[in-house]
């Protein structure tokens, strides 16, 4: 216990100022250090540990650290669904998270693209206190002043942002998943009604798509590893090729009652659909008088600069149904469903329900998180942001050519793809001090704080380039990340 104590003094004091790690003394000393330590009587593992940790900033959590222990005792008891790196975070403010032991991180994943306002927003979090001193939750057998409140501002803002010009209104829920859950319900709906015969059933899907993992949005998330354990899927699903403007005629037929499509792929590796490819989508639903549904529960809310990512696109291109969660509550789970008056005249009382959906508690959130996030001035912000990740990533991509070969993207929804795989890249930045994470198949992926500063964005991409640099032109072997995004191969 006194090695391991001492030990851990050593490397604080080696690695507390990252300023100190990029000064020549200061690798000097970390490097004299570490080979003394080298050539004493301590344990292989310890002495590898102290290494490690005397060469880098926030290096993981050691077996014998406190976070190692929390985790052993907690593990035990939780059902296997996720892997895990192993900080655990216990605090975060702003675009910076800290984890147990007082490492401190700057986050660009947001918790995969949620928390748009960054890390314990402090008006959200007032908000919460006085809310939950008032009123949580009554069910959906009453009126609450919130849900409503929400649902007209849903609409009116989508209105106001030239978006889906035929919004009329919006069913509130918990989730991502539970928004496409119900857009799905809902196109079969219309199915119904428009072909009683029970013929107009089928929806259609996009390859690279994520959409949830309840069994509806699961059915139009076309992975084999996700679908195969609990097949057979809801029957009715096709999938077609992303962009394919000559596959819609065969794909989308008179059979068809719905097509969900996000505008911008997050999971599937950051693929932006093309303009062309959605008017002719929507023009195909219109000919087959299909529901014609956008997933913007990743790409929207003013990521992409915008309020809906679909927000430049010519209302022929609109949707029926618009799906959105993830930003909407910061945090805070809530998620909603947005239709048009040809849709909700067809769903009457009792076709569908939500026990917490809607709850004041939630409802009063998202209706200040909307309003923030619909800001104009935050939207030009996000902009500009993107112009100042777009730099650096040109200078990256100069650096290593042959590993970055395409910069994808819009706003603060970004991709690098590389030749290579990234994880590593994920343990090297994260040991540097940065949260990143993956989509797709060998891409890096950027979905920040809207709020982040471009001094942190600078400070983030230098961080990124240092491991990068020890994972493609150094000797060291760092051991890739997992786990690191929803839908993944292996």
């Amino acid at each position: 216990m006194a090695f391991r104590v001492s030990s851990r003094r050593l490397c604080v004091a080696l690695t507390a100022p990252r300023a100190a790690l990029v000064n020549p003394i200061s690798k000097r000393y970390a490097s004299s250090a570490s080979a003394a330590v080298a050539q004493s009587n301590l344990p292989k593992g310890l002495k590898d540990s102290i290494a490690k940790e005397a060469w880098l900033p926030n290096s993981d959590p050691a077996e014998s650290s406190q976070t190692a222990r929390l985790v052993n005792d907690q593990l035990p008891f939780m059902v296997p669904t996720y892997v895990r790196p192993p900080p655990m975070f216990e605090k975060g403010e702003g675009c910076y998270l800290w984890d147990v032991e007082n490492r401190k991180y700057l986050d660009f994943t947001a918790g995969i693209a949620v928390n748009a306002l960054g890390h314990c927003d402090p008006e959200m979090a007032k908000l919460l206190g006085q809310q939950a001193q008032t009123l949580i939750h009554t069910s959906n057998l009453y009126h609450n002043p919130w849900t409503g409140t929400l649902s007209k501002s849903l609409i009116e803002k989508t209105l106001e942002s030239g978006a889906m010009h035929t919004a009329s209104k919006a069913f509130i829920c918990n989730s991502g998943s539970e928004a496409n859950e119900a857009a799905i319900k809902f196109a079969r709906k219309v199915g119904k009604v428009v072909d009683p015969s029970g013929e107009k059933y089928e929806l259609v899907s996009f390859h690279n798509s994520f959409h949830g993992r309840t069994m509806g949005s699961l059915s139009a998330t076309p992975n084999p590893k996700y679908q195969k354990p609990f097949a057979p899927m809801v029957p009715g699903f096709k999938y077609g090729t992303y962009n394919d403007i000559d596959g819609i005629k065969d794909l989308v037929t008179d059979k068809t009652c719905g097509v969900i499509i996000e505008p911008i792929q997050g999971e599937g590796g950051v693929n932006v659909a093309t303009e062309e490819f959605l008017i002719a989508l929507r023009k195909r639903c219109d000919e087959v008088g299909a529901v014609l549904i956008y997933d913007e529960i990743q790409c929207g809310l003013s990521r992409t600069g915008l309020l809906w990512a679909h927000g430049s696109l010519p209302s022929e291109a609109h949707p029926d149904i618009l799906t959105t969660a993830k930003a909407l509550g910061n945090g805070f789970p809530i998620g909603a469903t947005i239709v048009n008056e040809a849709v909700a005249t067809k769903i009457v009382t009792g076709d569908h329900g939500t026990t917490f959906g809607g709850n004041p508690l939630g409802s009063r959130v998202a209706h200040y998180i909307l309003s923030r996030l619909s800001d104009p001035e935050l939207q030009k912000g996000v902009l500009e942001k993107e112009k100042a990740f777009r730099k650096h990533f040109k200078a990256l991509q100069n650096r290593f050519p042959s590993i970055i070969t395409e910069i994808r993207g819009k706003g603060l929804i970004l991709g690098l793809q590389l030749s290579q795989d990234p994880t590593p890249v994920i343990t090297a930045a994260r040991e540097r001090g940065l949260l990143v994470i993956t989509c797709g198949t060998n891409t890096l992926r950027f979905v920040p704080p809207l709020v982040i500063s471009e001094a942190e964005i600078e400070e983030g991409m230098k961080i990124l380039g240092e491991a990068m640099a020890a994972v493609f032109e150094e000797s060291r072997e760092i051991e890739g990340t997992k786990g690191q995004q929803e839908m993944q191969d292996s």
